[in-house]
């Protein structure tokens, strides 16, 4: 497997917000991309039981709305909102924290899908403590991965997700497509108003953790 880092970090738009949740201060990851398909069949991705782990990880549970889900070895939660093909939101309970992911799908063109996803998180001082450490990129690259994934799936019918190469997480191209993404999540730092050099830090940071031998499935996140 090799995968050209350029034209799939290239792909993908990045930014960070501020916002209410439910009451509260959020932080926001978003990550934007264009699939060369119809939006029935990206929501089919999305969605099935038997694709998602084709480009993601292996998944369990009762995929309906109300329903719960589990990743295998990472993240579970409830689903909250189901709108076939436009509209998913799940919760995203993880190490003992939950924060919320919104799925939205726009039909540009015939052959053609918007994805927007959105991380969010509320604010608090453990959340500002690791976000000083790693920054957006913590579950960004993670989610550029996801991205990455679907993109090989939608357009090669590939059925192994990326992270399950074990060959190619090891390989430099794999290193490079991590460097490069959390990169371009310290860039949208920046561009969100954080301090240009902590936020190249904090990427770095983020860079070490997924390349080097911390590196475990699910973390950060």
């Amino acid at each position: 497997m090799h995968v050209d880092v350029l034209r799939h970090i290239g792909a993908v738009t990045r930014e960070v917000a501020s916002r209410e949740h439910e009451g509260r201060p959020a932080r926001v990851v978003l990550a934007t991309r264009h699939y060369p398909t119809d939006i029935d069949d990206a929501w089919d991705a999305l969605t099935s039981e038997e694709r998602i782990p084709r480009w993601f990880m292996p998944i369990s549970g009762e995929l309906r709305l109300g329903g719960r889900y589990q990743l295998q070895g990472n993240a579970g939660g409830t689903i909250n909102e189901c709108e076939p093909p436009r509209r998913l939101a799940v919760t995203w309970e993880f190490g003992g924290a939950t924060s919320w992911v919104f799925v939205t799908l726009t039909e540009e063109a015939e052959e053609s899908t918007r994805l927007e996803l959105e991380h969010v998180c509320h604010v608090d001082d453990q959340y500002l403590q690791f976000w000083d450490q790693f920054g957006p990129g913590a579950v960004g690259v993670g989610w550029d991965l996801a991205l990455l994934g679907l993109a090989l799936h939608l357009e090669t019918g590939a059925s192994v997700a990326p992270e399950a190469s074990a060959e190619w997480t090891a390989s430099d191209n794999y290193r490079d497509y991590a460097r490069q993404s959390s990169q371009g999540w310290g860039r949208a730092s920046e561009a969100f108003g954080t301090d240009p050099e902590a936020a190249a830090a904090a990427a770095d940071r983020t860079t070490d953790f997924y390349t080097g031998s911390g590196h475990k499935e699910g973390e950060p996140g």
